[in-house]
């Protein structure tokens, strides 16, 4: 039986962790957990999982560690069996420390993109907000414009993406983020990636994990959706 592959994707806003880890999931086989959609969708289907994430959801607070882990390592219980890959958790090392207790994580990706880049990025975002889906007027606008190409339903873009409010979110995510990227470092399991181009950053993520997985670059290849 193949080893177990357990790996997390961390950057900050508009970094394109959504893409790479779409990329990662289709080209490896590895299963794709983001909590925010795991959330959301726990919310929108009224879950228990959903009615305890909701107050600070709809507060605009972020979820307590302690909420986190209970909700989401139960989830990765469900994953047993399977190699997967995390977005969006864990956020805190209080909530790595948590992973840490259960799981061995093999490789943690860290994406470093320009300030100019996110800033970019993210003003060019809409989201619909019932599904989380993400469009971008530069390179993936809907098909309608201002409109969900699932549903019809309006976009919106989030006050926190406008240029006003990026750094801030940009400053807390780096005090954040820094101590759980530190932690992984001291582990050995760390792999940092910087650019302003997801396309030209995916190649060498490609090859890491090829090599990582024990997979040729032509099976890594083979593997992927065209």
């Amino acid at each position: 039986m193949a080893k177990l592959f357990r790996a997390a994707i961390m950057g900050p806003p508009g970094s394109g962790k959504g893409t790479i880890s779409q990329r990662i999931a289709e080209s490896f086989g590895l299963k794709y957990l983001s909590s925010g959609h795991y959330l959301r969708d726990s919310i929108a289907a009224n879950t228990e999982a959903g009615m305890i994430v909701r107050p600070y959801v709809d507060r605009g607070m972020l979820v307590p560690d302690h909420v986190m882990t209970r909700l989401m390592l139960p989830r990765l219980e469900q994953l047993n069996g399977h190699s997967w890959l995390l977005d969006g958790f864990p956020r805190t090392v209080a909530q790595a420390q948590a992973l840490n207790s259960l799981y061995h994580i093999d490789m943690v990706i860290s994406l470093n993109i320009p300030y100019a880049t996110l800033s970019e990025r993210l003003s060019d975002r809409w989201i619909h907000p019932a599904s989380g889906r993400v469009y971008n007027m530069g390179f993936n606008p809907p098909q309608v414009q201002g409109k969900d190409d699932i549903t019809g339903e309006p976009l919106i873009q989030h006050d926190d993406d406008k240029p006003e409010a990026l750094m801030a979110r940009l400053r807390h995510y780096k005090d954040v983020a820094k101590p759980v990227i530190d932690l992984y470092k001291s582990q050995g399991v760390l792999h940092s990636f910087s650019g302003t181009d997801t396309d030209k950053i995916w190649p060498y993520i490609n090859s890491l994990l090829s090599t990582k997985m024990q997979m040729q670059p032509s099976e890594a290849h083979q593997t992927q959706t065209p």
